[in-house]
């Protein structure tokens, strides 16, 4: 009969396409591809030593900026507005072209850096609980300030030199935008439409069935879930969800942001221990939109955070989203189900 699985599907050896909510896409799964033998591309291991202090490294407190700026001696977090901003408050409007394929529109907005702690040579896991606390705490000031007038406030980290990061300092970066961008705006549209056709928010009822199932959780605590979603793209790729029902960071209570610290120091651990690196990723929060959007009925949001690390069999190999992937659709080469079961149970500080 149609629908039916075949007794003898195995999702370890038999390729399989899984369903994301959260982008209206399908992903297809071949964790048999994991036994091909590997010649290609090999990374250059993690820089093992970094200085706590370099006076050339200009997110260090004391140091000049390339723009002239002088850091001050700070000794928690640190935000300044970027030096090479992507998006500026002042740019004027292009116009509106007449043709539907050359179509231009106004971007405005402001970027920022922020230093989660002074020394070059800790990382968000290497920070005590309550230095975390601070970051987070600075995240929901952050989002407050720039939300009250731009519709979107993203704020993302980009760890590791195979991440794009051109400083060894621990640190994200802020960009408010008069826009909404395409994955929030895509990620708004389904979550909508979940939330019509079954009356309450998608990542609120995912977050509930994961923590039934155990399957896919990494890590949990009484406020917080991370998971490697069923849809997973990238092979360490998690979700942290809230267990309630939460719009933005700023709707967070005292007690979620110190369990949000202490998920966030565990899940990054974990993933430290997998290839005993400070492993690199790219992350980045996506809650219900600001500014205008705040007297707008948000109720089909729940904030989550995604981490997409780029790696796949080692600290050396990654996973390249190449020819299927760019051409056709995204493919991954493990079950999300059996990567949870990699993440070590032990904790080891790197």
């Amino acid at each position: 009969m149609s629908g039916e699985r075949d007794v003898s599907f195995d999702p370890k050896e038999h390729q399989h396409l899984r369903y994301n909510p959260l982008r209206d896409s399908w992903v297809l799964v071949s964790a048999h591809r994991m036994k091909r033998p590997w010649a290609g591309q090999v990374e250059k291991p993690p820089e093992e030593h970094i200085p706590r202090y370099d006076p050339k490294n200009p997110l260090c407190p004391g140091n000049t900026r390339a723009n002239g700026k002088v850091n001050p001696d700070y000794d928690s977090t640190f935000l300044f507005e970027n030096d090479f901003p992507a998006l500026q408050p002042d740019a004027p409007d292009p116009g509106v072209d007449q043709h539907p394929l050359f179509q231009t529109r106004a971007a405005r907005g402001i970027c920022k850096v922020m230093c989660f702690h002074p020394w070059s040579d800790v990382t968000l896991p290497l920070m005590k609980k309550q230095e975390v606390v601070k970051v987070v705490d600075k995240w929901v000031e952050i989002l407050e300030e720039l939300g009250a007038t731009y519709p979107w406030v993203q704020i993302f980290e980009n760890k590791g030199a195979m991440m794009g990061c051109s400083n060894p300092h621990p640190h994200c970066q802020v960009w408010a935008s008069n826009f909404l961008p395409n994955e929030p705006a895509l990620s708004d549209r389904c979550q909508r439409n979940y939330f019509e056709k079954h009356g309450e928010p998608l990542l609120l009822e995912y977050a509930r069935q994961e923590a039934e199932r155990k399957d896919r959780v990494v890590v949990e605590n009484f406020a917080w879930l991370a998971v490697v979603p069923y849809w997973a793209t990238w092979p360490y790729q998690t979700l942290l969800l809230p267990r309630r029902h939460v719009l933005r960071l700023t709707d967070l209570t005292t007690e979620e942001r110190e369990g949000l610290a202490d998920i966030m120091k565990q899940l990054l651990t974990k993933y430290d221990n997998l290839f005993e690196v400070s492993f690199p990723y790219s992350m980045g929060w996506h809650g219900a939109p600001t500014g205008p959007h705040l007297k707008e009925d948000n109720s089909h949001w729940q904030l989550h955070a995604h981490y997409y690390p780029p790696l796949l069999r080692s600290a050396t190999v990654k996973k390249f989203m190449v020819g299927y992937e760019m051409l056709a659709q995204e493919q991954r080469d493990l079950t999300p189900e059996q990567v949870t079961q990699m993440f070590p149970q032990k904790f080891i500080y790197f």
